[in-house]
């Protein structure tokens, strides 16, 4: 194995582990790390795109055979599909378990995912929740907020707030919940083999501020959290006291119980590994789980089911971030070839066709949309957001597809 784990890592969780568990952990940096997408459902029509290689805990959801540059393909701006690791994507079938005994208008109408940056987990939860739910996405730090904004605004859905809130802000708001996803900063030690710069990172030290800084954002959310409602707590981290050990502690702490998710025994997720402690909680294991490393486990608070928070009042009390990229369903549209597309996405200017009619136009590839541009005759002025850009110089000719 090329990579070198820290020692007190090895020996934790080996320990924690088991020898032939932590062993096929280990067989796991010698493979190839898994890549995967999840398709927007509101941009792509089911079945426009064959895939065959599906995810098997989420819907629309599906490994690719090898990693392309996604950064050179104009759907993946357009917001069409989202790179995601497979072991996140669970949240799916965490939701279709919660949505599935409560009528449509009464449960899951205002949700918050506390720490959500870069918005995979964000846009999961947008695409599963019903339309008429309200979702708000948090990012404390200011530039992996305006990288949320930016995946949550290409993918394009509606009651989809962000913010750059720290979970106290949210407390003070007053503003209550149904569904609080709490993907709280980790140790990081299921994403080794992803990026080697975690494994830098690790140290015994880290994991002590880390399980005491999750106990903080929790005590914030469940503040927050409607009667009845839900917490998600997911690390992507494997010890036990960030993960478990944690789970003990809300139970212990506040009024709690784990709802239980059903799995398969083919999606080989593992279960608890703190000992006489058995409540049900999702380890993926990369080697034994295809995915990288996630810790997951759902809370429901106690007492009645509240009615539902009007937040419409409460609003203002946060400062939500706005995009000035924006759509105009009512535009002209122009399609572009590829080569276009990226010159669009690189915000060069273009020549539009001589029969464009002036003003705003929206251009498109292959029918999906990338943004805007202002056509004054002579030429035409590239709107697409600055901050968004392409920068590299080097692109290719020719359109390798990531979706058939």
């Amino acid at each position: 194995m090329m990579i070198q784990l820290p020692k007190e890592f090895i020996h934790t969780t080996k320990a924690l582990m088991g020898e032939e568990r932590f062993e096929r952990y280990l067989h796991s940096f010698e493979e190839e790390t898994p890549v995967s997408i999840r398709l927007n459902p509101m941009k792509l029509s089911e079945g426009k795109y064959q895939m065959e290689d599906a995810v098997p805990w989420c819907r629309n959801a599906y490994y690719l055979a090898k990693r392309p540059n996604f950064t050179f393909d104009p759907l993946f701006h357009a917001g069409c599909y989202y790179v995601q690791e497979a072991a996140s994507m669970f949240l799916d079938e965490v939701l279709k378990t919660l949505l599935r005994p409560i009528p449509r208008r009464e449960g899951l109408g205002v949700s918050l995912d506390l720490c959500a940056a870069p918005g995979g987990k964000s846009t999961l939860l947008r695409s599963a929740l019903p339309a008429d739910c309200v979702l708000y996405s948090n990012e404390p730090m200011q530039k992996r907020a305006s990288i949320l904004l930016e995946n949550v605004t290409k993918w394009g859905y509606k009651n989809h707030h962000v913010t750059n809130l720290y979970p106290r802000d949210y407390r003070k708001s007053k503003m209550k919940f149904d569904l609080i996803l709490c993907d709280v900063p980790c140790s990081g030690e299921g994403m080794f083999r992803k990026d080697e710069a975690t494994i830098k990172e690790w140290s015994p030290q880290n994991v002590e501020k880390c399980w005491q800084l999750q106990r903080e954002i929790v005590s914030d959310a469940w503040a927050c959290l409607n009667d009845g409602g839900i917490l998600i707590y997911s690390t992507c981290t494997f010890n036990t006291k960030e993960n478990e050990e944690n789970v003990r502690w809300i139970l212990s702490e506040f009024d709690a119980e784990v709802v239980p998710i059903e799995t398969k025994p083919e999606w080989n997720i593992t279960g608890s590994l703190l000992q006489d402690f058995d409540e049900p909680v999702y380890r993926f294991i990369p080697g034994i789980t295809r995915s990288e490393g996630l810790f997951m486990c759902v809370l429901r608070k106690g007492g009645e089911r509240s009615k539902r928070d009007d937040v419409r009042g409460k609003m203002d009390r946060l400062r939500t971030m706005t995009s000035d990229f924006n759509l105009q369903p009512s535009a002209v549209k122009v399609e572009l070839s590829y080569a276009q597309a990226l010159a669009y996405l690189r915000r060069e200017a273009l020549a539009l066709p001589s029969d464009t009619p002036l003003g705003i136009v929206e251009v498109c590839f292959m029918g999906h949309p990338l943004g805007l541009m202002k056509n004054i005759g002579n030429r035409a002025n590239n709107l697409y957001p600055k901050e968004w850009r392409i920068k590299t110089t080097h692109v290719p000719q020719e359109y390798e597809p990531v979706l058939w």
